[in-house]
């Protein structure tokens, strides 16, 4: 819905489903009630969510035209995309395979070109679009720096290309839409200072006729509280960085991840380590990062790698990628990250930095029992905790 700043809404990746049908249907049985609910007389936006094979269902024009109508008699709009996820991203085995096909092959290229051909003819006049994507591709799938620098240089050139395509689109129709990079632990971009050195030294290095300028106006980060929280990011310093070099935030997405303080108690620890084994699950990567007693980190590339290591003793404390909802912080010995939500609703208020502002807790059908509840309540509610916090 429309905030003083700028769009809010929830991110559709909740919904099960890959295809346009599937997923369409989705939206029909669910937000109009959510709708209801939160922005009765006003217009509410929609952060659509679609696979490849999605994708492709709705270049039909009939598919598009129907959906259109329905945005219109349910008075919806569209703002946001996430373009992150390529395949199937509910009941089967997804893990690292959600950074497949990466940022170095033309697959993940025209997906992309074609959620922005979409989105140009779903956004209301006026109205800037924007698309979330991954972080250029996953480390561990690279043996070495050298070939993690040379698909660097790949994946950069094909960002370009999304760059100049988008330049093309606003010169011809006016539309301003951004790529919006997702970093995310073990990505090939991780962090604020990852993404800003990849910013200025890979992409606005790169060989285009664009200026720098331009560049900036069409390839923004997507800030995901989450994944951030999970590298204990200084996030008013990683925002007033970006602020400084002119870099833009094009999403704020609103997550939240697990943290655990690790006791010192034998006994106490055995029964964290039970109750954080609770989300261990076999759909997505939970990235796990531990903080030493003597601030050093450590790396984790999934949940049972961690529990694996858990009586190391120089780890006091862990941040795991689990998206868990944004309205619960206790959850007993286990904790969330939603205080650095909270942190960073605070930088936005006094300086909004983003018009997109999306809630994206898309884990609801792995999430322990005792944490689900009804999907639509569970999404009215996140959306009302962050309305009560934003001026």
């Amino acid at each position: 819905m429309k905030i003083n700043t700028g769009h809010l809404t929830f991110c559709t990746n909740i919904y099960a489903g890959e295809s346009w049908p599937e997923h369409f249907a989705a939206l029909k049985r669910s937000f109009p009630a959510i709708k209801e609910r939160l922005s009765s007389k006003a217009p509410m936006g929609i952060g659509l969510r679609l696979s490849n094979l999605a994708s492709h269902d709705l270049t039909e024009a009939a598919a598009l035209q129907e959906f259109k109508q329905w945005l219109a008699e349910n008075n919806a709009y569209v703002f946001t995309m996430n373009g992150f996820p390529y395949g199937g991203f509910h009941h089967t085995r997804v893990k690292d395979q959600v950074h497949a096909p990466d940022w170095t092959t033309d697959d993940r290229l025209q997906y992309t070109l074609r959620l922005f051909h979409i989105l140009a003819q779903l956004l209301p006049e006026g109205m800037e679009g924007g698309i979330s994507t991954s972080p250029l591709s996953y480390k561990p799938w690279f043996d070495s720096k050298i070939e993690r620098d040379a698909a660097k240089i790949i994946a950069t050139k094909n960002v370009i290309k999304v760059a100049e395509e988008l330049d093309q689109i606003r010169q011809s129709t006016g539309i301003l839409m951004h790529l919006d990079i997702e970093p995310e632990p073990d990505g090939f971009l991780e962090y604020g200072e990852e993404f800003i050195n990849w910013f200025e030294q890979d992409l606005l290095n790169a060989e285009t006729t664009l200026s720098a300028e331009t560049i900036k106006v069409h390839i923004n980060l997507c800030y995901d509280v989450c994944h951030f929280a999970i590298g204990y990011e200084p996030h008013e310093q990683v925002i007033e960085q970006l602020a400084e070099k002119s870099i833009k935030i094009g999403k704020l997405q609103i997550s939240a991840a697990l943290k655990a303080e690790m006791p010192a108690s034998e006994t106490e620890r055995i029964f964290l380590i039970n109750e954080l084994a609770k989300f261990e699950e076999p759909t997505y990567l939970h990235q796990v990062i531990g903080r030493c007693n003597d601030s050093t980190i450590i790396r984790y590339p999934d949940l049972p790698a961690a529990i694996a290591d858990s009586r190391n003793p120089a780890v006091v404390e862990w941040r795991a990628h689990f998206h868990v909802p944004i309205f619960v912080e206790d959850m007993g010995m286990v904790k969330s990250t939603r205080a650095d939500i909270i942190q960073v609703l605070n930088e936005y208020n006094k300086r909004p930095f983003t018009q997109h502002l999306e809630v994206e807790t898309y884990t609801w059908e792995v999430l322990p029992d005792e944490l689900k509840a009804p999907l639509d309540d569970s999404i009215f509610r996140e959306l009302e905790w962050v309305m009560g916090r934003i001026k």
